[in-house]
Formats: C-alpha cells, structure tokens, sequence
C-alpha cells in the first residue's frame, strides 16, 4: 500500500511538474507502481496474507475460548 501512495504522490507531482519530480524520467516516477505488483505477487505467491490472517483468527479463538473457560469457572484462574 505504501508503494501504491508513493507512486501516487510521485505521479502527482510529476503531472503538475512540481520540483525536482518534474525532470525524472518516467521509468523512475512509475517504478513504485511495479513494486507494488512484485510485492503483491510475492506475497500471494507464497502465501504471506493468508498465513498472517490465520494467525489473527487462532488468536482471537484463543482468547474467546479463555474468556468462555473463565465465564463458566473452570478458566486458567488458580485457586487460593
């Protein structure tokens, strides 16, 4: 996403030929947007989004299963 907003922010200026952006060559204004596809290839490609998001949802099961565990008494809570 951070390549996506750069290469936004870099074709903006070099459209209304703000600063020093003005004189790069194209190749070089648009190369965040081929970084953006390479990443996002990779990270499908090897399964980075997935495993990260099935992380999150085993930790919110987790968590729930704790809470459940503690609401009915028989939590991880020790007993005095």
């Amino acid at each position: 996403m951070y390549l996506v907003i750069l290469g936004l922010l870099l074709l903006t200026l070099k459209w209304m030929e703000i600063g020093t952006v003005a004189d790069w060559p194209w190749y070089g204004v648009l190369s965040p947007f081929a970084g953006a596809v390479v990443w996002w290839a990779w990270a499908d490609a090897t399964g980075y989004y997935k495993r990260r998001e099935m992380r999150k949802l085993e930790e919110k099961q987790a968590k729930r299963r704790e809470r459940s565990m503690e609401a009915l008494g028989t939590g991880t809570r020790r007993r005095r």
